[in-house]
């Protein structure tokens, strides 16, 4: 199964710089469309090899719990993840506008922080419930307790990014001052 969960992961990386190649190297704009929308496929395959693994009496094992992580996290970046690469790909390969950077300062940067806490919140929600899935489908908590496990895992994960987030509200990283009259903040410039 592990192999499986790796395999699947470069499989994800794979049709993804494949397609993004297709699209802005070759410029084979519908062809790149039919290789991306074979990302989630990746997962399907995963889900699919995972419930019949289980299924047919197979031992509930860490690998199984890190397919779950794996489709969760699919579910709550994975989307976010293609399209900030596209953007990058549409910017190095066929010359189209600089990607926006996250911000670094302020409420933007809390907000910013907030919406990724809330992927991985989806992300942990979506692998909590296949990792309980399991556990019901295995029915012997002798055999699922490396499931239960990576539930507690993704309950921590969750609560220290929680506290990342919240930590960017309560003392939000102020901008720099800026040197009258340059526009540009210190060390920026010529000296």
């Amino acid at each position: 199964m592990l192999t499986l969960v790796v395999a699947c992961e470069v499989g994800f990386w794979v049709l993804l710089l494949l397609g993004l190649a297709l699209r802005y190297a070759l410029g084979l704009r519908r062809t790149s469309t039919v290789v991306l929308a074979g990302v989630p496929l990746v997962d399907v395959v995963l889900l699919v090899a995972a419930v019949i693994d289980l299924r047919d009496g197979g031992a509930a094992s860490s690998s199984h719990g890190l397919a779950a992580v794996y489709l969760g996290f699919s579910v709550g970046y994975g989307h976010w993840t293609i399209s900030r690469v596209d953007a990058w790909a549409a910017h190095r390969l066929s010359g189209g506008p600089k990607p926006a950077r996250p911000p670094r300062y302020g409420r933007a940067r809390s907000r910013y922080e907030w919406a990724l806490w809330l992927r991985t919140l989806v992300a942990a929600a979506v692998a909590g419930a296949l990792l309980q899935l399991a556990v019901w489908m295995v029915d012997d908590p002798r055999r699922t307790e490396p499931l239960t496990w990576w539930q507690d895992r993704m309950v921590a994960v969750t609560v220290i990014h929680l506290l990342i987030a919240g930590s960017y509200s309560v003392w939000p990283k102020p901008e720099p001052e800026r040197p009258e009259g340059s526009g540009r903040a210190p060390g920026t410039g010529a000296d």
